[in-house]
């Protein structure tokens, strides 16, 4: 069956042009992400760890610079938002960098959430 799955997949990737071939590709490498361990326990209490946005991001690793700034965050609760903004991404078009923009607002904002409700 994954035999099928393979031949599937790989059938659809070769016909895909070369930019929607790296769309597939990015959404590959975030859904396999998405089965990192959840933040521990420790880090519940730390602050924010910041790093720079460089010039040109992809959204794959604007996710995963937002998740090593934000460790203490439970990444199960922003799975769902963060894979709507990246599917918008890659599969109907929308610039990264305004997708990034809005995962950045919406980490910040969970960030402050998770701190009131600490409280």
């Amino acid at each position: 069956m994954a035999d099928d799955r393979q031949r599937t997949l790989l059938a659809a990737f070769e016909q895909l042009d070369g930019a929607q071939q790296d769309m597939l590709l990015e959404l590959a490498a975030f859904l396999m992400s998405r089965n990192a361990v959840v933040a521990p326990a420790a880090a519940a209490m730390t602050a924010p760890q910041p790093e720079p946005r460089p010039a040109t991001e992809s959204v794959v690793v604007a996710i995963r610079r937002l998740s090593r700034t934000y460790p203490m965050l439970d990444r199960r609760k922003l799975m769902g938002p963060t894979s709507q903004l990246m599917a918008q991404h890659a599969l109907q078009g929308r610039a990264a960098a305004e997708v990034i923009d809005e995962l950045e607002l919406m980490f910040e904002r969970h960030y402050e959430a998770t701190v009131r409700s600490a409280k």
